[in-house]
């Protein structure tokens, strides 16, 4: 079985949102950190080279794969910022649509700026997917 290369590692978060070059996404990303750390309580921590986490939960597949994932994470992107949200979590579609300005795929919803979202929203969106982890991989 290959081994999960997005990990959880010891750079740190401050020096990796210091190197993204685009100074609006750099603030976004600060402030983005910033709301999901009153959220989740919890500190971010770097997950490979470029995602930021929050929390973290094993997961095992009827596949028999098995690994370490953030409860909930982001990523700066070259043209947007990713939010590593579940595909199916409670009201995710209303949430969606009422959410502002985006593009999503199976498990990520991308954002321009946090200036085209109601961060409301977010927050909620946030809430469900964290309690939607949380059910799937309850903590033993």
């Amino acid at each position: 079985m290959a081994k999960n290369k997005t990990t959880e590692t010891e750079t740190s978060v401050n020096d990796f949102i210091g190197s993204v070059k685009d100074e609006r996404k750099r603030n976004d990303c600060l402030e983005l950190i910033e709301l999901l750390k009153k959220e989740t309580q919890l500190e971010p921590k770097m997950w490979g080279p470029s995602i930021i986490g929050f929390g973290n939960h094993h997961y095992k597949y009827e596949s028999g794969r098995e690994g370490d994932s953030p409860n909930i994470a982001f990523s700066p992107r070259a043209s947007s910022i990713a939010i590593y949200l579940s595909g199916s979590f409670l009201d995710r579609d209303e949430l969606l649509n009422k959410f502002g300005k985006h593009k999503t795929d199976k498990g990520c919803v991308h954002i321009k700026a946090l200036a085209d979202i109601d961060k409301s929203i977010l927050l909620k969106m946030i809430a469900n997917h964290i309690k939607h982890v949380e059910e799937l991989y309850p903590n033993k």
